[in-house]
């Protein structure tokens, strides 16, 4: 088991504590906020069940827009479209408009979501992560975070 599964395959047994896996999940990317979206099969929308690490002073204004996410808008969403991991370097600087205006306001700058894709090839959910400085994540952290996205799988 790699550094990045570490701890979280017991935390998926029975009824998931999504919480508990997010905040094991960071701590083992050495990342302060991120977030858990399951597809929501009636509404096609990306349902946010956990997160983490978004500023109190943000939250009340982030949330509403955050907890249910079209494919194809902000990190999550563009991550679902595409089915391949979304990165962003610096959120603050993104010129690509991959980020949307108000995820600013949360002062993350690196930033990676990543797919959660079932058996079938069907994306059930992201998976995102985030630091507060400008970070380029390397091949093998967007693969590992892919592994943890692939535990996640059976249980959305």
């Amino acid at each position: 088991m790699s550094q990045a599964t570490a701890g979280l395959p017991e935390l998926l047994v029975g009824q998931p504590d999504w919480q508990a896996f997010l905040a094991r999940t960071l701590e083992n990317f050495q990342c302060v906020t991120g977030t858990i979206h399951r597809t929501d099969p009636s509404t096609g929308l990306l349902s946010l069940i956990a997160h983490q690490g978004i500023p109190p002073q943000v939250l009340p204004m982030l949330l509403p827009k955050i907890d249910n996410i079209p494919f194809g808008k902000g990190i999550a969403g563009c991550a679902a479209q595409r089915k391949e991991a979304v990165q962003l370097c610096n959120l603050q600087e993104d010129l690509g408009g991959v980020a949307k205006p108000d995820a600013r306001k949360t002062n993350v700058q690196g930033a990676l979501a990543v797919p959660i894709v079932g058996a079938d090839g069907k994306v059930l959910g992201v998976l995102g992560i985030g630091k507060m400085q400008t970070y380029d994540f390397n091949v093998h952290e967007i693969a590992d975070l892919n592994s943890v996205a692939a535990l996640l799988a059976p249980k959305m």
